[in-house]
């Protein structure tokens, strides 16, 4: 498989690190700032950039017919969209807030636990994320992924539960969800001890995409 990674930072260098390891060739890398060339040779890209940028390139993306995954966060006012563009033009895209197994495990486990805790008024519910200091965008992805689930599976107002935003250090990411009583506490924790469950979960999703159209999530291709 040929591979365009756009954003060439930290994870754009753990998917190349990787992608080689996978048996596939990374082609093209394109940075912040950097032109497009008028034509990518690729089979699908992987894109890690900003929340400023990373709309505008998944529409570039689609315009010269390349499918894409999408790991940036904090572009998401963008999403109906940039859905509705890859549609329309017949692309691919996949995006998600987070593509380690582990913390898509989490997320299914995080369901599972607002359904048992729907009408216990007695918890009340909170999330933590801790990142390290480059991370753009706060709180993270995840953090509101976990938050918006609590509000559709155990039926609490999505402000009603807060986020904590820690950044410090080089943290790659730990997530904490808390149901505390005047009882017990109720923890969920999903803590990254590095990038690579992020790239490997990123390929895996970038070897899925090939070859389909339309619109998807991890929950597509983990199904």
């Amino acid at each position: 498989m040929k591979i365009a990674i756009i954003g060439y930072g930290k994870m754009g260098h753990a998917v190349e690190a990787l992608a080689s390891e996978r048996g596939h060739a990374v082609v093209c890398r394109l940075d912040k700032g950097e032109p497009w060339p008028e034509r990518i040779e690729a089979d699908v890209a992987v894109e890690f950039t900003t929340p400023a940028t990373a709309a505008e390139n998944l529409l570039r993306c689609f315009a010269v017919g390349l499918p894409v995954v999408c790991g940036t966060t904090g572009w998401y006012d963008r999403y109906d969209e940039v859905a509705a563009a890859c549609r329309r033009q017949g692309g691919a895209l996949l995006a998600a807030t987070n593509f380690s197994i582990g913390m898509n495990i989490m997320f299914a486990l995080n369901e599972r636990l607002a359904m048992l805790m729907r009408g216990r008024d007695d918890y009340a519910v909170d999330i933590t994320e801790t990142h390290h200091i480059h991370k753009l965008d706060a709180p993270s992805g995840t953090a509101l992924t976990l938050r918006e689930q609590i509000a559709e599976c155990g039926g609490r107002r999505a402000e009603s539960v807060p986020i904590a935003s820690i950044r410090e250090g080089e943290v790659p990411g730990t997530h904490t969800v808390r149901y505390s009583s005047r009882i017990d506490t109720l923890t969920l924790t999903h803590e990254a001890h590095s990038r690579e469950g992020l790239a490997t979960g990123a390929l895996l999703a970038a070897e899925w995409l090939v070859g389909r159209q339309g619109v998807f999530t991890m929950k597509d291709m983990l199904s």
